[in-house]
């Protein structure tokens, strides 16, 4: 019988991780489990900072975006002097399981807690770039692609004002999923992501045939792209496109926050209810996902594996939709 967990969220933070903390800590409660939450991700654990969750601590957070638990990119943990610290704090509170809600960097460290304890981890996709296998949507990742769309409308009126072209940078350092949705979603006109290959010369001699009656024009860009981001191709195409007012604009952290969507809150409540529930079955090492509506469990060491591919189909229906 499991009689106390530990929770936290680690990396960087992504609308609905307020809502899974609330399913995890409100399931174990009604299964009589105690939980405790570390603050600031991996950087509480080694610190034994901490707090107690009860009813009143994840009342009124479903709507609301960020971590309540804080939440930080740790260096510490990755050496062996913290890493011993970080199971010294576990083994003080007796933990019977921990849930970790983060992206690819927080499961890595996950694996290496499992390598050196017995404690059973379960872990619940917390990033918006949607990168993990093991889960159609993470979590974040829908509210994210819903405000870079709601940039891309507001953009696309002052382009269509001023016969503008506007490359529209988002986030997306080694994965263009937000990217690549907002794009189709937005109407764009064409998309650079890290995913694939973009030929600047076809690009270019895209933008010149485009109709000259088009009211506006847009651009989307992943910052990881082998371009090397939105500023750097508006360097790249101006001299090519004499007559074209080229303007950038860079979403960054605005992707990152905001009220979660519907969809976002109901599989981040779906994901850390069954959190627990694995953990009191006796799983470990592994990520807690939704695969085709259904509640699956994905061994850490495949979910950390990067998706590197898209349906290149896609890019070609946006290069057919803004014809």
């Amino acid at each position: 019988m499991i009689k106390k967990i530990g929770l936290l969220t680690s990396g960087g933070d992504s609308p609905g991780m307020n809502a899974c903390i609330r399913a995890v800590v409100r399931t174990a409660l009604y299964h009589q489990i105690e939980v405790i939450g570390f603050i600031r991700g991996y950087e509480g654990l080694i610190d034994n900072q901490f707090m107690t969750l009860q009813h009143a601590q994840v009342s009124g957070i479903i709507h609301k975006g960020g971590t309540i638990l804080k939440t930080a990119r740790s260096d510490r943990f990755r050496t062996e002097a913290g890493l011993t610290q970080a199971i010294n704090t576990l083994q003080q509170h007796a933990l019977g399981g921990l849930i970790v809600i983060g992206g690819d960097g927080s499961f890595r460290g996950a694996i290496e807690l499992s390598k050196r304890t017995q404690l059973p981890i379960l872990g619940c996709a917390g990033t918006i770039d949607n990168d993990l296998i093991g889960t159609d949507f993470t979590i974040g990742y829908d509210t994210a692609i819903n405000t870079a769309l709601d940039a891309i409308d507001k953009i696309r009126d002052t382009a269509e004002s001023h016969d503008r072209v506007f490359i529209i940078e988002m986030m997306g350092r080694d994965a263009g999923l937000i990217a690549l949705r907002s794009a189709i979603a937005g109407g764009a006109e064409a998309l650079l992501i890290p995913e694939l290959h973009h030929d600047l010369e076809d690009l270019i001699t895209k933008i010149k045939s485009w109709r000259s009656n088009k009211g506006s024009r847009i651009i989307v860009v992943s910052e990881g792209d082998e371009v090397g981001g939105a500023y750097k191709l508006a360097q790249t195409i101006k001299p090519h496109c004499a007559g074209l007012d080229i303007k950038v604009s860079i979403l960054g952290h605005i992707q990152r926050g905001g009220t979660p969507t519907c969809m976002e809150r109901v599989n981040a409540s779906i994901v850390g209810h069954h959190a627990v529930l694995e953990l009191m079955n006796g799983k470990q090492g592994c990520l807690v996902g939704i695969i085709d509506k259904t509640v699956t469990l994905t061994p850490f060491e495949k979910a950390v594996k990067h998706i590197d591919q898209v349906d290149e189909r896609l890019e070609e229906l946006i290069r057919i939709l803004s014809h």
